[in-house]
């Protein structure tokens, strides 16, 4: 089964992009930690093509390349802080129609093109002085992100939520340090979700 992690630095988590089968030393790693153990006989080739810093329309950019040419059996998808993030200085933000637009032709591709079954993760922010007013800009396209959930995804993992609630539980630098990069806990915390969507693909 071959499994694709997408997205950004969360999922590229500092991997040797010259091996794509390297996970790094985030989420995707400890997914597949989770699911090799639980799967024992499930015949998982895992392909990390996270690249730090993207934003939906990177994906755009590498659809085919990365997307329809690995032709996966399931791929997850955690995309969408950096359309904000990298916005947020000038308050500049990326119109949310252009990033519906950006994610919906990847969505679009892999639903024609292949025959992977969709992972979803919501981009998420955890609570920090100073980014809380990214809300502005990131909330609206997390609702847009729930909608293409409901459109296209066979599972979706409503991160955000999870991460808030888990931030009752312990402060948020229990999971991260600057309120996006995911530190070991989060990691593990973001891995144990996607390990618990693909165990739901499975009917368990």
């Amino acid at each position: 089964m071959k499994f694709l992690f997408q997205g950004d630095s969360i999922t590229d988590a500092d991997r040797d992009r010259s091996d794509p089968h390297n996970l790094g030393n985030g989420y995707p790693k400890y997914a597949a930690e989770y699911l090799k153990e639980e799967y024992p006989d499930e015949d998982f080739e895992f392909i990390n093509l996270g690249i730090s810093g993207d934003q939906t329309e990177d994906l755009v950019e590498r659809l085919e390349s990365d997307f329809v040419a690995i032709d996966p059996d399931v791929v997850s998808i955690l995309i969408g802080v950096n359309d904000t993030w990298h916005c947020a200085d000038s308050r500049n933000y990326l119109p949310h129609s252009v990033f519906e637009q950006n994610y919906r032709k990847v969505l679009d591709a892999l639903k024609s093109k292949t025959h992977a079954k969709i992972i979803i993760i919501e981009q998420y922010l955890l609570p920090a002085d100073d980014k809380d007013f990214m809300r502005e800009d990131l909330n609206p396209k997390i609702d847009i992100t729930r909608k293409l959930a409901r459109e296209y995804a066979d599972v979706f993992v409503p991160l955000d939520g999870m991460l808030a609630k888990a931030c009752l539980e312990h402060p948020s630098l229990h999971w991260s340090a600057d309120g996006v990069h995911p530190n070991e806990n989060g990691s593990k915390f973001i891995g144990r979700a996607l390990a618990d969507a693909f165990g739901e693909l499975k009917g368990e």
